[in-house]
């Protein structure tokens, strides 16, 4: 209850703090525009008033960068396998913020001196005159301070996000690459789609159930939510008991529920799988997340299928992905259809029924020239 609180107030939090930044810089900027209107030469004041705020923004929010970036906590946060963060820009910032800080506490007495210093040597850009120069100070010490805040807050709430959904996927991966070397293609395939999502590259995903799509509680080390549910289903299928018409009962159950775990348990097990099943997951899917599993279901079976079976998987990807219901494009069940199909042979023109009437001559003008005189085609006149 409290987490689905937090959710719907985020919104009117993130509208209120825009509305605190929005407020914050305008204010700077009004009072620029007011100080500038009072001078001679207004709109040189302005332009120059403009750039130094600018540079003391840019300034602050590279300050407020290196004091904001996160640490990698000690034993969490590495990916799995021979790769680590690199930390170097972690050990960069750290060896900034203090030397800054030392060097800041040492000419902490000579401030009021350094900051008259700063007005004097920028009061020529804002008109000239004697008031320009604690004007310029002002300006710069307040988008200074502006510029470190936007900085330091940006970086500590995105950063750390950024890089974590980064490590995450960069385990996925390495996963998946564990899975490919073991032999299991579909697992492996499986984990590298959702790296991708986790990378955002899908621009639609497969619409996933909020409930796990079966009742089995996932292993050890498994990721939680339906995919990692389907995938303990995965890992257990050579182990199971079940034979492929146990499997195939279970998938003519009619419920979705049903229907996943049987396709999970053929992607594990490429004996239990059952083409005309999978087919129907493809053409007939309950949701996109029954046709992504069943898309990795053929993917198994690609190694086994006949050339009728192959080319029957062929049509049925293929209609999908040029339906306008059907596959999205961009989504990760494209990407998994492209690579069936780059992976399954070309159709054979002679084995494609056609609707015309007319008798198909590609078979006698390519029979014709074994007895043909010289090897050449007959004429078609």
């Amino acid at each position: 209850m409290a987490r689905t609180r937090r959710r719907a107030g985020a919104p009117a939090l993130r509208r209120a703090q825009w509305t605190a930044a929005g407020v914050l810089a305008g204010t700077g900027l009004l009072g620029l525009l007011l100080f500038a209107l009072g001078r001679e030469q207004a709109w040189q004041a302005l332009g120059g008033g403009l750039v130094v705020s600018g540079a003391a923004t840019v300034l602050g929010g590279a300050l407020g960068f290196l004091f904001g970036v996160p640490r990698v906590r000690n034993g969490s946060g590495e990916p799995q396998g021979s790769y680590a963060p690199n930390t170097n820009l972690e050990q960069v910032s750290d060896w900034l913020t203090k030397v800054l800080l030392g060097v800041g506490l040492t000419q902490l007495g000579s401030l009021g001196e350094r900051l008259h210093q700063l007005g004097t040597a920028l009061a020529p850009a804002l008109g000239g005159a004697g008031a320009a120069v604690p004007f310029a100070a002002a300006l710069v010490l307040y988008f200074l301070v502006l510029g470190f805040l936007a900085g330091w807050l940006v970086t500590r709430l995105a950063l750390p996000r950024v890089l974590t959904e980064t490590d995450e996927a960069l385990d996925l991966f390495l996963a998946g690459q564990d899975h490919d070397r073991r032999g299991d293609k579909v697992g492996a395939d499986d984990l590298r789609m959702r790296a991708m999502q986790q990378l955002g590259l899908f621009g639609d995903g497969t619409d996933r159930p909020a409930a796990p799509a079966v009742q089995l509680p996932p292993g050890p080390g498994a990721p939680a939510g339906p995919d990692g549910v389907v995938a303990e289903v995965r890992s257990t299928a050579k182990r199971s008991a079940l034979t492929a018409d146990q499997v195939r009962e279970l998938f003519a159950d009619g419920s979705e529920t049903c229907r996943i775990q049987a396709l999970a348990l053929m992607q594990g097990d490429p004996s239990l799988a059952d083409l005309p099943s999978v087919l129907d997951a493809i053409e007939h899917p309950r949701s996109g997340f029954e046709q992504y599993h069943a898309l990795l279901a053929a993917r198994g079976l690609l190694s086994q299928l006949p050339a009728a079976g192959a080319l029957r998987l062929r049509t049925a990807v293929a209609a999908q992905l040029v339906d306008p219901q059907g596959i999205p494009y961009g989504s990760d069940r494209s990407w998994l259809a492209e690579k069936i199909l780059s992976r399954l042979p070309a159709p054979v023109p002679g084995l494609v029924p056609t609707q015309s009437t007319q008798p198909a001559q590609p078979t006698t003008a390519t029979a014709a020239p074994a007895g043909g005189p010289g090897g050449s085609p007959p004429s078609n006149s």
